[in-house]
């Protein structure tokens, strides 16, 4: 038996996600990454294979606020980003992370700006 490092099962957690889960140009995939800093996420079409929108935690207008706070504006801000390249609806790429915490503010607040999961 080997013994695994966090890392690695969140990575063979993330895999399996991603076996399930891919993203269209009609519903693009959601993908996020926490780190203990802050949170990234794009917006991708895995059919294409490219990038429709993204934002990161250290962005000049996110980087000045409390953690939690530079989450749900994160989330606010790749909605509106994805919204003006014509995303309404998504599937949620919780990248290997458990539910709770920044990753859930993070979905909510994609929710409340308007993109559905």
């Amino acid at each position: 038996m080997s013994v695994k490092t966090k890392p690695q099962q969140r990575l063979k957690r993330r895999r399996r996600v991603r076996a399930k889960v891919s993203g269209t140009a009609e519903r693009p995939r959601v993908s996020v990454f926490r780190s203990n800093r802050g949170i990234c996420a794009q917006v991708v079409d895995d059919v294409d294979g490219r990038t429709i929108a993204a934002v990161n935690w250290f962005e000049p207008d996110l980087r000045s606020l409390d953690k939690l706070q530079r989450t749900q504006r994160a989330g606010a801000l790749l909605a509106e980003r994805a919204g003006a390249a014509g995303v309404k609806q998504a599937v949620f790429d919780r990248g290997g992370y458990q539910y709770h915490g920044h990753v859930r503010a993070f979905a909510e607040a994609l929710r409340e700006a308007g993109i559905q999961f």
